[in-house]
């Protein structure tokens, strides 16, 4: 997206805002459909927590994406995006059966990943098909706080649990279609996900009526200049190989499946904010601009860094700088970066801001959340509206006193 688009969106739409751009999702969404073309039958299920406006999700649908949901709230938001409920899988944590079995009634694909709920669906509903979440105990991304395949996480049903588990399903006799894994975000070894792929092939193999692996997601993208990625290509060539070799084994055509979301939206999105102040202590500069981590949160959360670039000033003098937001607590996005000098009014464009940015949004210090915009065949268009008092009031009740 060129800044001269950027700034005329900040100045039609305000700020803060973000801006997604169509083009990117679409390119991004057909890089990860060519990676795996020697694989028959492939299938994208959207990560919808990483970017959930239905806006977007129409743009998803209208690609020939499925998508991955995790909660009950977001399988109706597929389905209100037009979704049919098979294009669906729910794969929620920690949840109550009751929410598991009406998510079932609306027709989507059950992915279950413990023990006790599986039991007691399975002996309710074994006629519904369901998918099952194995934690292989590998972690193939670098972070901790977005690495869900270690042995002490809460997502998954151990490999060292299986015999338990083909226990369940022989004494409920229900219908698994589906295996599943996910190793955690920011994927930086391909062998290690591989090594990961082969656990799932032999989980699979205790199944004799399977339909899908799911082989989860968390492809790394890049942050920063020089920053590394996960090589889509390569994963493709070795994935499709090994996984079109089981198949033969099998005996049976099975779909290859990915739940992708990072890597479909954030290259894709950008988070524009207004430079309120510039002020100067004894050792720092401070940037003060008009948000803060009720608005873009991972910074502070994760320690990400999401590239931060002067619009206003592209070419000006490079100065270190601490961009920091309004809220009344330590909410840093970046210490001594060196950045286009800034100066008041000037606008700000964080980078990598389309995935797990506006989705984990708060109205934190009763602020409102920021409006998005959607760029679409080169026409910015209002996705969601900026909130306004009303938005903060709306669920509140007013007691007398």
């Amino acid at each position: 997206m060129k800044n001269t688009t950027l700034l005329k969106i900040a100045n039609d739409f305000g700020s803060p805002v973000y801006v997604y751009d169509a083009e990117k999702i679409e390119f991004q969404y057909k890089r990860l459909t060519k990676a795996f073309s020697k694989v028959k039958q492939l299938r994208l299920n959207y990560a919808v927590k990483a970017l959930s406006n239905i806006s977007i999700l129409k743009l998803f649908n209208k690609l020939g994406s499925s998508i991955d949901t995790v909660s009950i709230q977001e399988v109706q938001l597929g389905l209100k995006a037009g979704f049919k409920p098979e294009n669906i899988i729910f794969t929620p944590n920690g949840v109550s059966l009751d929410e598991i079995e009406k998510a079932a009634k609306l027709g989507v694909q059950i992915n279950i990943d413990n023990l006790s709920i599986l039991e007691q669906f399975g002996t309710k509903h074994p006629k519904v098909p369901v998918c099952i979440r194995i934690n292989p105990h590998v972690m193939a991304g670098g972070n901790t706080n977005i690495s869900v395949g270690h042995i002490d996480s809460k997502f998954g049903i151990s490999i060292h649990q299986i015999p338990l588990l083909l226990r369940i399903i022989k004494n409920t006799k229900m219908n698994i279609n589906g295996i599943h894994m996910h190793t955690g975000s920011d994927i930086l070894d391909i062998d290690v996900f591989l090594y990961a792929s082969e656990i799932l092939f032999e989980t699979a193999k205790h199944f004799k009526n399977l339909d899908f692996i799911d082989f989860g997601s968390g492809f790394k993208v890049p942050y920063k200049a020089g920053d590394i990625e996960t090589n889509i290509e390569e994963l493709g060539e070795k994935l499709s190989k090994r996984f079109n070799e089981f198949c033969k084994e099998y005996g049976k055509e099975l779909t290859l499946a990915f739940e992708p979301g990072k890597f479909l939206v954030s290259e894709a999105g950008v988070f524009l904010a207004n430079v309120n102040a510039v002020k100067q202590t004894t050792s720092t500069v401070f940037a003060q601009i008009d948000t803060g981590f009720n608005h873009l949160i991972r910074p502070m959360l994760y320690g990400s860094q999401h590239d931060i670039v002067n619009i206003s000033n592209p070419k000006g003098r490079e100065r270190f700088y601490s961009v920091v937001g309004y809220i009344c607590e330590t909410d840093t996005f970046a210490n001594n970066r060196r950045i286009a000098e800034i100066n008041e009014g000037d606008i700000l464009c964080f980078k990598n801001a389309g995935a797990y940015c506006f989705s984990m949004a708060s109205n934190y210090n009763s602020r409102y959340k920021p409006a998005e915009v959607l760029l679409y065949k080169g026409k910015a268009q209002l996705i969601r509206k900026r909130e306004v008092f009303e938005d903060i009031l709306h669920n509140q009740i007013e007691i007398a006193l």
